[in-house]
C-alpha cells in the first residue's frame, strides 16, 4: 500500500478520499487555488501546496504544476477524484511517465471511453446495445443538421467529451437544431477543450440506470450492482438510489442482463479500477449504453451503504496491483440507500446556480453513522464560514440515508432533511424536502421527466401557519433569554416588552414582501400567542438539537429553529419556511431606477452578445449568454424596448448586479 498520496482535486471528493487514507494510515497532500486557501480539504490534509489562480484553468487543470508538486512532496500516487483531470488520458500517461501511480484506469481505457462516439463503436463491437443516432467524425454543421433529421425528434445533442450534464441540449424540432448545436459546441469547448458532438435519439419514458464496475490487473472484473439516477434537473443528477425502483418493478432478469452488459463493457477495454457504465432504459424494457465514466462517481456512497464496502479503499488496492477484495459471487447487498445533492441553486429560477456565504450549515447528528451520512467539503455548524464561489460546482454536500427497505430509507431521508439547513446562500433544500414527500416518488414512479412533470407541486412553498410563527417567536425569545444571563427566566428579561396591565411583546417578520406581526402576551394565566385572527395559549419546550416542541391550545408540533443575523428558518417534518426578523431601522433604497436596466444575477464571463445598441427587442428575447459556475446561462430581455447601451463585451468578467443592458425610455 502507498505511504503518501496527492489528491488532485478539491471540495467534497478530496475530503472523502482523505478520510479513507487517514483510516489506512496513508499521508495525504492537498493542492489548492487562490479561492481555496482556507478550504476544508486543505485543512484536513497532512501537507498542502498552492497551485495557482481561482479559475480551474489556472489551478486544478494545470497538469504540469500538479505533477511538479507530486514530485516535490514525494507522493507515490495521485488520486484525481472526479471532474478536472480525472478523465484526462494525457494526464494519466504523464503520471506514469513520472513514476507516479495514477489511481484510476490506464491511459488507453480513458482514451477509448473519453470520446462518446468512439465508445459507442467499441460497445457495438462488444455486443452492448447502444442508443440509435449519429456518432461519426464528420462535424460539419450542415452534415450534422442532415443527420439530425435522420435521427428524428426529440433528440439529444451531446459533447463527445462531455459529462456532468455539461455540453448537452434537448432538440424537439428541426428549427431548434442550429442554435442548440452552437450552445453545445461552445460549452464543450470551454469545459473539455473539444467541441465535437454526437446526436442520439431521445428515449421515451427513460430511466437513467448505471452499474458500478471494478477491474484489477489480474483479470478480475465485478459489478457492485446498479444505481438509479433518473431524477435530474438541467440534465444533472439530484437524487440517486439503489436498488433501482424501476428494475424492482420489472424483474431480476433485466437487472442481471444489464449487469452482464456492464461487465462485457469493462472486459472489452481490459478496464482497471473504478468505473461506471451508464444505461438508458425505456418503457418497453429496452436498455442502451450511454457512456462510461472512467472514475469514481459522485453518487458512489449509496453503493457503499448497501454493500458495506469502501470503494476508495478498493481503488487504492487495485492501484497497488492487488486483487479485488471480492469476486462477483461474494458481493452481498442489503437494504436500500438514497442520496440527495444539496446545492447552492434557485429551484424557482430553473435551478440557476447561486453563489454566496455559508453563515450556518445545520446538519443531522451524527453525520457519519450507519443510517445517515453527510459527505461535504465545507465546514458545518452555526458558524460555518465557508463560501460557494463562481469558480466551481455549486454542490455543498451529499446527504445519504440507508434503510432495511426503500420506505425506511425514505423516512430517514425525510427526517434528515428536516434537520438540515443552510443560511447564507440560497439552496435547493426545500425542493429536496418536497421531492422526497411527493406521492410519485414514494411510489417509485421516477423517470427522467419526474421534475418537469411535477415541478409546480415540488415548488409549492410551505404554508406559514400558526405553529411556524410560534416556533419563530419561541426561538427569538429563548435566544434573548440566553443573551441576558442575569435574568433567571426568559420572562424576567423585560427587553422589548410593554409592561401595562399585561406584559406584551410585539415580534415582526418579513416573508418575501409580506410583513407579519405576532404578539406574545404574559398574564397570570400564562402565555398567549396572537397572529391575525388566531389567539391561543402558548408554551414551548426547547430540545438539545435547536428544535422546539410548540403547544398552542393543547395541540403540539415540533419545529427546528435556525438563525443567522436576522435570517430565520423554521424546519418542519415536511418543509421549511424562511423569515426575516423585521428591523425597523433598516432602509432599502428606491429600486425604480432599475426599471430601464438589465442586471447580472451573478458574476460571470460574457460568452455571446445577441443584441447591440439601437436594436429593438421584445420581452423574453435572448440578449446575452454568460458563463458562470461551469455552465452557460442565457439571459433574456425583461421588457419590450430599444437597447440604448451594452455595458460589456464578449470575454469580459461581470460582477454580480452589474448593469448589462440599458433600455431607452
Amino acid at each position: 500500500m502507498f505511504r503518501k498520496i496527492l489528491v488532485a482535486n478539491r471540495g467534497e471528493i478530496a475530503c472523502r478520499v482523505m478520510r479513507t487514507c487517514k483510516r489506512l494510515g496513508i499521508q495525504t497532500v492537498a493542492v489548492y487555488s487562490d479561492a481555496d486557501a482556507n478550504a476544508q480539504h486543505v485543512l484536513q490534509a497532512d501537507e498542502s501546496y498552492h497551485i495557482g489562480g481561482s479559475r480551474p484553468a489556472d489551478s486544478y487543470l494545470k497538469a504540469d504544476v500538479i505533477l511538479a508538486v507530486a514530485k516535490q512532496c514525494g507522493a507515490e500516487a495521485l488520486h484525481p477524484g472526479y471532474g478536472f483531470l480525472s478523465e484526462n488520458a494525457d494526464f494519466s500517461q504523464a503520471c506514469e511517465d513520472a513514476g507516479i501511480t495514477f489511481i484510476g484506469p490506464t491511459p488507453d481505457s480513458i482514451q477509448k471511453m473519453g470520446s462518446k462516439s468512439a465508445a459507442k463503436v467499441l460497445m457495438e463491437a462488444a455486443g452492448v446495445p447502444v442508443v440509435p443516432g449519429y456518432h461519426g467524425n464528420d462535424q460539419d454543421p450542415a452534415f450534422l443538421a442532415y443527420q439530425s433529421k435522420l435521427v428524428g425528434y426529440p433528440q439529444l445533442i451531446k459533447a463527445v467529451a462531455g459529462g456532468g450534464g455539461k455540453g448537452m441540449r434537448l432538440v424537439e424540432k428541426a428549427d431548434e437544431f442550429m442554435s442548440q448545436l452552437d450552445a453545445v459546441k461552445r460549452e464543450a469547448k470551454n469545459a473539455f477543450g473539444d467541441d465535437d458532438v454526437l446526436i442520439e435519439r431521445f428515449i421515451k419514458g427513460p430511466h437513467h440506470i448505471e452499474f458500478q464496475v471494478f477491474g484489477d490487473t489480474h483479470g478480475n472484473f465485478v459489478h457492485l450492482f446498479e444505481r438509479e439516477c433518473s431524477i435530474q434537473r438541467r440534465h444533472q443528477k439530484i437524487l440517486e438510489e439503489t436498488p433501482s425502483p424501476f428494475l424492482d418493478q420489472v424483474d431480476d432478469l433485466m437487472r442481471d442482463t444489464m449487469g452482464a452488459a456492464a461487465l462485457a463493457a469493462a472486459r472489452a477495454i481490459n478496464y482497471r479500477g473504478a468505473g461506471t457504465i451508464e444505461f438508458i432504459a425505456g418503457e418497453n424494457r429496452e436498455f442502451f449504453f450511454m457512456e462510461m465514466n472512467t472514475r469514481l462517481q459522485v453518487e458512489h456512497p449509496i453503493t457503499e451503504m448497501i454493500t458495506g464496502e469502501d470503494l476508495v479503499e478498493w481503488q487504492l488496492l487495485v492501484a497497488s496491483s492487488e486483487e479485488l477484495p471480492l469476486l462477483q459471487g461474494e458481493i452481498i447487498t442489503g437494504g436500500h440507500a438514497i442520496e440527495v445533492r444539496i446545492c447552492a441553486e434557485n429551484p424557482e429560477n430553473d435551478f440557476l446556480p447561486e453563489i454566496g456565504p455559508l453563515h450556518v450549515f445545520a446538519t443531522p447528528m451524527p453525520i457519519d453513522g450507519e443510517d445517515v451520512r453527510l459527505d461535504t467539503g465545507v465546514a458545518v455548524g452555526k458558524n460555518a464560514g465557508d463560501e460557494i464561489s463562481i469558480f466551481y460546482d455549486p454542490m455543498i454536500a451529499k446527504l445519504i440515508t440507508w434503510g432495511g427497505d426503500r420506505p425506511e430509507a425514505i423516512r430517514r431521508m425525510q427526517a434528515a432533511l428536516a434537520e438540515t439547513e443552510v443560511i447564507g446562500v440560497k439552496t435547493n433544500l426545500g425542493f429536496l424536502q418536497s421531492l422526497v414527500h411527493h406521492p410519485a416518488f414514494l411510489a417509485g414512479d421516477t423517470d427522467t421527466s419526474f421534475i418537469a412533470k411535477h415541478k409546480m407541486a415540488l415548488l409549492q412553498p410551505t404554508p406559514i401557519d400558526d405553529f411556524v410563527l410560534a416556533a419563530a417567536c419561541a426561538g427569538i425569545l429563548q435566544a434573548e433569554s440566553l443573551d441576558a444571563p442575569l435574568a433567571p427566566d426568559v420572562w424576567d428579561n423585560t427587553a422589548g416588552w410593554r409592561l401595562n396591565t399585561v406584559a406584551s411583546r410585539l415580534i415582526e417578520f418579513k416573508a418575501g414582501e409580506n410583513e407579519i406581526v405576532c404578539h406574545v402576551q404574559q398574564s397570570r394565566e400564562g402565555l398567549r400567542f396572537k397572529y391575525g385572527d388566531t389567539a391561543c395559549s402558548f408554551a414551548w419546550t426547547e430540545r438539545d438539537d435547536d428544535s422546539f416542541h410548540i403547544r398552542l391550545d393543547g395541540s403540539g408540533k415540533t419545529c427546528r429553529f435556525v438563525k443567522a443575523g436576522n435570517d430565520i428558518t423554521i424546519l418542519t417534518e415536511t418543509g421549511r419556511v424562511r423569515l426575516t426578523l423585521f428591523d425597523p431601522y433598516h432602509f432599502e433604497g428606491d429600486t425604480s431606477a432599475n426599471d430601464g436596466r438589465l442586471t447580472a444575477m451573478m458574476p460571470g464571463r460574457i460568452v455571446k452578445l445577441m443584441a447591440a445598441a439601437g436594436d429593438k427587442v421584445s420581452k423574453g428575447q435572448p440578449l446575452i449568454i454568460m458563463e458562470a459556475v461551469e455552465m452557460e446561462h442565457t439571459i433574456v430581455s425583461p421588457r419590450d424596448g430599444v437597447v440604448e447601451r451594452v455595458a460589456f463585451q464578449v470575454g469580459e468578467m461581470v460582477p454580480a448586479d452589474a448593469v448589462l443592458f440599458a433600455f431607452a425610455e
